[in-house]
């Protein structure tokens, strides 16, 4: 029919970008319960409130695999409804954690940082390691975001560039993801950056060549 497929995560200007959602839960293993809920509906238990306090902290150096390449970063920067911070909230899709309201069973966490381009692999294993860290550190969670999270700011990385530095700054996740493998994923991805960067892009010829 004369079209294609990409997993690009921002093909087109006008259009918005495609992303890769992560629901995850954890249950025990010897009965199979949930262990972020609660009491009753709604509810939600101490081991989640630090799970969802890791998420926070640490989601914003993990962001290069979520965001793995250098057009992940227009679909995040530019987009509608794409996450802008690290707030969360229940049934609240402008956030970038989201909690939905649903059974005890099924109580859990929606992360809607990474894109349609990154590795599921990677994202859900960088994702598990900010809920264990904030297991491991006791963290808190802020405030559940009753608004727009979108009118709270941008707090994440705004080009690979920036996310490389936050994952090699961040030495609690390289030990969970392996020392030697994070090394030579942000070498490789600095140098897939170093190369986009060489080019010229056409906006510079034609805003820039003759009036700077």
């Amino acid at each position: 029919h004369g079209v294609y497929a990409t997993f690009l995560a921002k093909p087109m200007e006008n259009e918005p970008g495609s992303a890769m959602h992560i629901h995850q839960s954890l249950v025990r293993v010897d009965d199979g319960q949930n262990v972020f809920s609660g009491a009753s509906e709604g509810e939600y238990s101490p081991l989640f409130a630090h799970y969802l306090g890791g998420l926070q902290k640490y989601v914003p150096q993990v962001m290069a695999f979520f965001a793995p390449n250098v057009n992940s970063y227009r679909r995040l920067m530019f987009g509608e409804v794409s996450p802008s911070n690290v707030q969360w909230g229940f049934d609240n899709r402008t956030c970038g954690l989201r909690v939905p309201l649903d059974t005890v069973e099924n109580m859990r966490v929606e992360s809607r940082f990474a894109g349609s381009d990154a590795n599921p692999y990677l994202a859900i294993a960088a994702t598990l390691a900010c809920g264990l860290l904030g297991i491991r550190e006791q963290l808190q969670p802020t405030a559940p975001c009753t608004g727009s999270a979108k009118e709270l700011g941008y707090d994440l990385p705004r080009s690979l560039g920036e996310a490389l530095d936050g994952l090699e700054g961040c030495q609690p996740v390289i030990d969970l993801m392996g020392e030697r493998f994070c090394r030579a994923y942000v070498s490789v991805k600095r140098k897939e950056y170093e190369t986009f960067f060489r080019v010229i892009s056409s906006w510079e010829r034609e805003f820039l060549l003759l009036t700077v």
